[in-house]
């Protein structure tokens, strides 16, 4: 259900696919655009597919996924959430019904026309988003006040056809999500449960994935197509200077209901017309994560997400007692199972140690773990943090307590680091040129607004060039002082509150 409708501005390039292969060839602060490309394929993140923008996400992102899942599923379970399934396909004359909605959508909309040689009747729609597959049956499943509120999710893949410059996990033509549409008597219950469930994407992002985002609402121009208001968490990528939209909570309003004939007998048996919320986040988290951490060596995994947060590695010397080695390093990976941390063992005979740190370094794994001649005879393991390199000989004895503290150490360094390099892009402005000169920057712009359409169209019109054009990414709830008095940064009149703005992806 995200708002976002651009690509990121300019030509459209063609797609360059990558192989897999060890050690990176472009700097992350050189070349960002090369370097994400490989990333994300070395570290065997996902493989490249033969249509353009579609991609096979491979297990070390799918595991991600499932992560992130397992603690969404069950936090909106407690807000009493139902698990649904319905059908990817939907009639055109249901998909135009709501039309505000399906403008925003139609040049996304993916067509079937065609059953083995013959023309279908009429074109069938790939789902781009759920609205309008899942309504027609709110409005008969809805009878009384008794049947609210109506709260479905479901996991599943949309299609989204229409745009350029394809990018691994940000922007790509099929991709997975969970969407939760729920339906309620009063608008009160829908206001909160936006604010809950974008509380939880908050969560998703700072908690899990180590990303600082922003919690704001959306411009009127930038909200969901046929929707009363959007929020989101909008994060910042520094490298690029681009915005990003991490997930959208949406209030629908009672528009769709009214399209829908969504209505109810409330308790003094008069009919009323029900209040909507849906929301969403997708695959594209798993990108954010990557251009956030990553870095020359590849990508660099926070503990919570990580398939593998421990990798242990034998480093046999010549002579040395190889099955000791091994035994030693099979106990480390048990003991740190056995407390619950997700380690693993590379015996692998054929490959060296330091080939062997260079794939783990690669594919970001939080912990690498030593085991050599030495560290045995010493009863002592040698631990190296990927986040910041910094090597640390511990007894064996502490290695679970040890291990622990090592892991929420990374966690919350790499929450720091990146709201440290997030926070050092922002800049207030107050004019039109400060807003230039921090656009070309590649800053997170704080700007006062008046909040007008025509405005935040004038300022896209007038910023539109190769690098695409500045809009609003979000108002953020955490306003700053207003003086009495202050004007709107583009149109001169009075400033209503502070929006951030930028380009974004």
């Amino acid at each position: 259900m995200s708002t976002n409708k651009g690509g990121g501005g300019g030509k459209k390039k063609k797609e360059v696919k990558k192989e897999t292969k060890l050690g990176m060839g472009y700097k992350k602060d050189d070349n960002f655009g090369e370097w994400y490309s490989e990333v994300v394929v070395n570290s065997e993140m996902i493989e490249y597919y033969d249509i353009s923008g579609c991609y096979i996400l491979r297990p070390w992102a799918m595991e991600i996924w499932e992560l992130l899942k397992e603690f969404f599923d069950s936090e909106i379970k407690k807000l009493k959430l139902k698990p649904y399934y319905f059908p990817l396909f939907v009639t055109e004359n249901v998909l135009q019904k709501e039309k505000d909605h399906i403008e925003g959508f139609a040049p996304e909309v993916a067509w079937v026309t065609k059953s083995g040689k013959s023309d279908l009747e009429a074109p069938i729609a790939i789902r781009p988003t759920s609205e309008t597959v899942m309504y027609p049956y709110f409005s008969k499943w809805i009878r009384s006040h008794r049947d609210l509120p109506l709260k479905c999710n479901q996991w599943c893949n949309v299609v989204r056809w229409e745009f350029s410059n394809p990018t691994p996990f940000i922007r790509s033509r099929e991709f997975l999500w969970q969407e939760g549409h729920t339906v309620f008597a009063t608008k009160e219950e829908a206001d909160e449960e936006v604010l809950q469930i974008l509380e939880l994407y908050r969560r998703i992002y700072e908690e899990f994935l180590a990303v600082p985002v922003s919690k704001g609402r959306k411009s009127e121009m930038e909200k969901f197509a046929g929707g009363l208001y959007t929020t989101s968490v909008e994060a910042f990528i520094p490298n690029t200077g681009r915005g990003i939209q991490g997930a959208t909570s949406h209030c629908l309003g009672q528009n769709f209901a009214k399209m829908f004939d969504i209505t109810f007998e409330n308790e003094k048996g008069e009919r009323s017309m029900v209040w909507q919320n849906s929301w969403a986040y997708t695959t594209r988290s798993i990108g954010v994560m990557i251009m956030t951490h990553g870095d020359d060596k590849g990508l660099v995994l926070p503990p919570k997400v990580a398939p593998i947060q421990v990798i242990v590695i034998p480093v046999p010397f010549k002579d040395a007692d190889t099955t000791a080695i091994k035994g030693a390093c099979e106990s480390a990976v048990y003991t740190l199972n056995q407390a619950g941390i997700r380690a693993d063992l590379d015996a692998r005979e054929n490959y060296s140690p330091g080939w062997k740190y260079s794939q783990w370094e690669m594919k970001g794994v939080p912990l690498r773990i030593e085991i050599g001649p030495k560290d045995l005879a010493n009863k002592q393991v040698r631990i190296v943090r990927r986040d910041n390199g910094t090597k640390v000989d511990i007894p064996s004895t502490d290695l679970v307590e040890q291990v622990r503290v090592l892991l929420d150490g990374i966690q919350v360094n790499l929450l720091e680091t990146a709201k440290a390099k997030r926070d050092a892009c922002i800049e207030i402005i107050s004019t039109w040129d400060e807003f230039i000169a921090a656009l070309n920057n590649k800053k997170l712009i704080l700007a006062p607004w008046c909040d007008e359409e025509e405005v935040e169209k004038d300022v896209k019109a007038r910023t539109k060039g190769e690098l695409g054009a500045a809009k609003t990414l979000c108002t953020p709830f955490d306003q700053p002082d207003l003086p009495s008095g202050t004007v709107c940064f583009a149109s001169g009149k009075p400033a209503q509150k502070w929006s951030f703005w930028g380009r974004s992806y």
